[in-house]
């Protein structure tokens, strides 16, 4: 009889316990499961005061963003060449607290010079700051373009949150490098222009705004480009993965505009398994084509072995997928030079925002604009829901 009853109670164990494992293994995912935008709203923006001074530096050449959720900043890199200061990043507070952004919501709080190695600021034209990541370390990689023609080559490096003091060099692969044959390495002005780290803190991610002179030409209208995304291990601080990433062809509506620039201005990880919005930037000469793209490296070939895609079968190479989330044009805004996005904070309905920040080049006739967006962002559980109510849903 005691027999019969433990048989008939083990089962009723497991199913107990069952369910209880399923969900625990679940969500212990979850950190590490992928998410997708379902939409995006335009919230506002603002625009600094030209020439504004602050802590005896002009605001100005903001080219790269990030956000400190733990104490409610953001912390956007000047490309300033230390030629009107010393290279800085400035603190920023940002008022989102009523779900919009508008002029006088954004406020600089601080400026920290950048320190090298030696235990100085950068002399003038060493340095060309462009993309700013922060970690959990109270710490910010920082990358420079370098300079191609006084042969001066683009770096990314770690720097103190407090004191800006360089603290860590990555190591840049080789055929990132200029040499002065001109035929191999980054094109001037066009090289590390983004950073990002995933939420966990791994892995790092960079790429070239164009493509590297042995991988094809610089950005032409109406064609496609093939920039690098460099992704490094935070763990071993090494360089191990690279994957292609082609620009969309961009029409000039005007053929006589006579100016032309476009490329891969930055790049945001939404997860850890290579998810990240990236933000495309075009110049014609008579006004900016900004776009925002979801990027998923899923399924892309890893090229960090290939040293020139021009030596090789590039049809054979898989690059990262894309999917336009927006065309700015689409807004009822007067677009300036756009770089820099991040993450932002939580929005009074919870929903995630997102920063766009543009660099004025210090130039009077551009400005310091500042744009918001509301992001939907589902999270594994509600996709995992959907998908249960809807079995015959693929995504």
């Amino acid at each position: 009889m005691h027999l019969t009853k433990k048989i008939l109670k083990f089962p009723r164990i497991i199913l107990f316990f069952l369910p209880i494992l399923i969900i625990s293994l679940f969500f212990s995912n979850l950190s590490s499961s992928a998410v997708e935008i379902t939409g995006i709203n335009f919230i506002g923006y603002a625009t600094l005061p030209k020439g504004l001074s602050f802590q005896k530096t002009e605001i100005g050449g903001l080219s790269g963003i990030t956000y400190d959720a733990n104490n409610d900043l953001y912390y956007a890199i000047s490309d300033d060449r230390s030629n009107k200061a010393a290279a800085r990043f400035y603190t920023f507070k940002i008022d989102l607290s009523k779900g919009s952004l508008k002029d006088g919501g954004v406020t600089p709080v601080a400026v920290t010079p950048l320190i090298n190695e030696a235990g100085k600021t950068f002399p003038p034209g060493s340095i060309d700051p462009e993309g700013i990541a922060l970690t959990n370390k109270a710490t910010v990689f920082i990358s420079s373009e370098g300079d191609t023609d006084q042969m001066i080559n683009p770096f990314i490096k770690e720097f103190s949150l407090a004191s800006g003091k360089e603290l860590t060099t990555l190591p840049v692969p080789n055929k990132y490098l200029p040499d002065k044959s001109g035929k191999q390495g980054i094109r001037n002005n066009l090289a590390f222009e983004s950073l990002t780290i995933t939420p966990d803190q791994n892995k790092l991610f960079t790429a070239t705004e164009n493509a590297l002179i042995q991988d094809g030409s610089e950005a032409k209208p109406n064609t496609s480009n093939p920039c690098r995304i460099l992704q490094y291990n935070l763990l071993t601080n090494q360089a191990e993965k690279e994957f292609i990433y082609l620009t969309e062809p961009v029409n000039l509506f005007l053929k006589f505009a006579g100016k032309f620039a476009s490329g891969l201005s930055d790049l945001v990880a939404l997860d850890n398994q290579g998810h990240f919005l990236s933000l495309e930037r075009t110049f014609t000469g008579l006004g900016f084509h900004i776009a925002l793209f979801q990027v998923s490296l899923e399924g892309a070939s890893d090229i960090h072995n290939i040293d020139s895609l021009l030596a090789v079968n590039s049809k054979q190479i898989k690059p990262v997928q894309k999917k336009l989330l927006l065309d700015l044009r689409n807004l009822d805004v007067f677009l300036d030079n756009i770089e820099g996005l991040t993450l932002g904070s939580r929005l009074p309905n919870g929903q995630r925002s997102l920063i766009l920040v543009s660099d004025n080049n210090f130039n009077s006739l551009q400005r310091t604009q500042f744009l918001a967006f509301e992001l939907k962002i589902e999270s594994p559980l509600l996709r995992l829901l959907r998908r249960l109510r809807n079995p015959n849903l693929q995504r």
